[in-house]
C-alpha cells in the first residue's frame, strides 16, 4: 500500500511538470507569414508614333457650297492626319477677284463657268476643269409667309419686299433668264419680268445674305438655290418649274499656284469621288457621278 501512494505522487509530479512545460512553449502562429508580391515584369516603352508636320488646305468656294464643302472638309481632315482645310465661303465673282489681285488659294469652286474662265484667262487654272454638281434655283418665304405667297405669279404683287443677288452674282444672273423665260409664258404676261423687278428692295453679293434677310423679316420672298432652302428648313419654298428654271454647273479646280498642289489635287479628287458625290446629293445638289 505504502508503495502504491509513493507511485501516485510521483506521477502527480510528473504531470505537473510537463503541463508547466506546455505553457511556457510558444504558440504556434495563427497566420501564414506574408509573402511578397512579386514586381511586374519591367515594358518595353513604346517609341512614339511619327507625327507629320501641319499643312493647311484654302479653299474658296461659292456661299451655296457652305454646307456641304464644311462636311467634306471635316471628312478630308479625318482622312488627312494633320491637315486643316480653311474655307473662304462668298459670292463666286468676289472670289476669282480676290484670286485675280493675289489672294492665295488651293482650290476654287465656283456656281458658274464665268468666273472660273476668268481664272483660266488669268493663267491661274488650267484649260479643262471639271463639274463638281449642278444645282436649281427656288423661291424662300418666311416661316410665317406675310405676303401669304402662294404661287410665282405672286412675285409680281405691287407692294412684296422681294431680295435677290445683284445680275453680277451667279444666282442673280440666273434668276434674270428665268425671268426672261417666265415672261414668254402666257400664265405669267409679257410684263412679268418688269412687274418683279420693281419689287426688289434690296441686291445683294450671295446666296447666303439673302436668306438671311428672308429669315430676319426683312423682305417678303427672296430667290436663292434648292440647296440654300434645305440648309435653311424653317423657311418655306415656292418651287420653280424646270421648264423655266435654269441649271447652275459648279466647276471646281486646283490652282496652278496652290501653295499645296498635292493636297489641292487630292481634294478635288475626293468631292468627284462617290464620298464627296454622296455629301453633295444629302445637301441637294445633283451629283456630276452616280
Amino acid at each position: 500500500m505504502k508503495r502504491f501512494w509513493i507511485f501516485f505522487l510521483a506521477f502527480a509530479l510528473l504531470l505537473s511538470a510537463c503541463g508547466t512545460a506546455a505553457k511556457d512553449m510558444p504558440a504556434p502562429p495563427t497566420t501564414m507569414p506574408p509573402t511578397e508580391t512579386p514586381l511586374p515584369p519591367t515594358e518595353t516603352p513604346v517609341p512614339p508614333t511619327a507625327t507629320l508636320a501641319p499643312r493647311t488646305l484654302t479653299v474658296f468656294a461659292a456661299a451655296s457650297l457652305t454646307a456641304s464643302f464644311t462636311e467634306i472638309g471635316k471628312a478630308f481632315e479625318a482622312a488627312n492626319p494633320g491637315v486643316t482645310v480653311t474655307f473662304n465661303f462668298a459670292g463666286s465673282q468676289v472670289l476669282s477677284t480676290q484670286m485675280i489681285q493675289g489672294a492665295a488659294a488651293d482650290v476654287f469652286a465656283s456656281a458658274n463657268h464665268s468666273e472660273m474662265d476668268k481664272l483660266v484667262t488669268a493663267a491661274l487654272v488650267a484649260p479643262g476643269y471639271k463639274d463638281l454638281a449642278t444645282n436649281l434655283l427656288e423661291v424662300i418665304l418666311p416661316s410665317n409667309n406675310p405676303a401669304k405667297l402662294q404661287a410665282l405669279q405672286d412675285l409680281a404683287k405691287p407692294g412684296l419686299k422681294l431680295v435677290l443677288e445683284d445680275k453680277s452674282v451667279p444666282a442673280g444672273a440666273y434668276f434674270l433668264t428665268i425671268l426672261d423665260n417666265l415672261s414668254k409664258d402666257a400664265s405669267f404676261g409679257a410684263d412679268f419680268k418688269t412687274k418683279v423687278l420693281a419689287n426688289v428692295v434690296s441686291n445683294e453679293t450671295d446666296v447666303k445674305q439673302v436668306v438671311a434677310k428672308v429669315q430676319l423679316g426683312e423682305a417678303d420672298a427672296g430667290i436663292v438655290y434648292v440647296t440654300d432652302a434645305i440648309a435653311a428648313p424653317t423657311l418655306k419654298t415656292i418651287e420653280i418649274p424646270a421648264n423655266f428654271n435654269v441649271i447652275a454647273k459648279y466647276p471646281i479646280a486646283a490652282l496652278g499656284n496652290a501653295p499645296q498642289p498635292a493636297l489641292a489635287a487630292a481634294f478635288v479628287g475626293y468631292v468627284l469621288s462617290p464620298a464627296g458625290q454622296a455629301a453633295m446629293k444629302k445637301w441637294g445638289f445633283t451629283p456630276v457621278t452616280p
